[in-house]
C-alpha cells in the first residue's frame, strides 16, 4: 500500500500510512553530547529508508549541490503534548504538497513522500521542542531512496518526469513494488477518487473498495481514451488512513508506457 499523503498523505506521509508509520527506533542520544541546534530550512542530507523510521536524526547537512536524498522543507517548534500527533498532521501533508508543486491527486501518485524528525528525548529534555519536515525520494516500500536535485521545490510543476512517478511491474497492482515510471513496468497510477470530504465519516472497507473500483474503472477507461478491451486496478485505505486525513484512493491503469 502507498504512504497516504503524506497528503495528507500526504499521504497519509501514508500518510504521508506515511513513510513513518511504523514502530520507531530509540534516539540513543548521549545527554552529555546532545546539540540543541534547531533545524535549517532547505537543509540537504543523505538519509536510507533505514533512517526515517527513527524518531529523531542529527545527521549532518550535506551541500545541495551534491548527491543527497532528502531536503527539509518545513520546520517548527511544537509542544511536548503534541508530539505524537505530529507524524499525522494534514497541515504539514500540505505544505509537502505546496513544496514539491503538485496537486493532492499528483502528490499520492508521486514517488516522493516525507518524514518528520522530532528533538532527540535528551535534546527535548534540554529544552529542544523542535520538528523538522523531509522530502525524500522514495516510500515505505523502497530498498534505496533516489538522489534528488539541488532542490526539489516544484518538482512536480508542470509534466512530471516518470522518474518522480509511481509505477509497479508485476501480474497484479496488489503485492507488487512501488517503482517510478521511468523503469520498466506494467502498471501505472493514473487518477485518484474522493471519497469522502473532510468530515465524511470513513464509510467502511466494503463501501470504500466498492466505491473506488466503480469509480476507477471508468476513470481509467478515460485515461486510455475508451478502448474496446482495457484492465485496471485500484489502492483504497482503511480507517487508519482515512482518520490521518486521506480521503482518496488510486486508481492503475495496466499499460507499458
Amino acid at each position: 500500500m502507498l504512504r497516504t499523503v503524506c497528503v495528507v498523505l500526504l499521504l497519509a506521509l501514508g500518510g504521508c500510512s506515511s513513510a513513518t508509520g511504523g514502530p520507531r527506533a530509540s534516539d540513543g542520544d548521549d545527554a552529555t553530547t546532545v546539540s540543541t541546534k534547531p533545524p535549517t530550512l532547505g537543509a540537504c542530507r543523505v538519509l536510507t529508508p533505514g533512517d526515517i523510521d527513527r524518531n529523531s536524526d542529527d545527521s549532518d547537512p550535506v551541500p545541495c549541490s551534491s548527491k543527497h536524498t532528502a531536503q527539509t522543507y518545513a520546520v517548527g517548534t511544537f509542544p511536548a503534548s503534541l508530539a505524537d500527533k505530529g507524524m499525522s498532521s494534514p497541515a504539514l501533508g500540505a505544505r509537502f504538497q505546496r513544496f514539491l508543486g503538485g496537486d493532492e491527486s499528483l502528490v499520492l501518485r508521486s514517488t516522493l513522500t516525507w518524514a518528520w524528525f522530532r528533538s532527540s528525548t535528551a535534546a527535548w529534555k534540554a529544552g529542544s521542542h523542535t520538528w523538522r519536515c523531509d522530502v525524500v525520494g522514495g516510500g515505505d516500500q523502497s530498498k534505496e531512496f533516489v538522489t534528488l536535485p539541488t532542490t526539489a521545490k516544484g518538482l512536480l510543476l508542470g509534466k512530471p518526469d516518470d522518474r518522480w512517478l509511481v509505477c509497479v511491474d508485476g501480474p497484479t497492482v496488489t503485492g507488487s513494488v512501488k517503482i517510478p515510471c521511468s523503469q520498466k513496468h506494467t502498471w501505472r497510477a493514473v487518477t485518484t477518487v474522493v471519497l469522502g470530504k473532510k468530515q465524511t465519516p470513513y464509510p467502511g472497507d466494503r463501501l470504500s473498495e466498492v466505491r473506488t473500483r466503480d469509480y476507477c474503472s471508468g476513470s481509467v477507461g478515460a485515461w486510455m481514451n475508451y478502448p474496446v478491451d482495457y484492465d485496471y486496478g485500484y489502492t483504497w485505505f482503511h480507517e487508519a488512513e482515512w482518520k490521518a486525513g486521506n480521503r482518496r484512493s488510486i486508481c492503475w491503469a495496466k499499460t507499458d508506457q
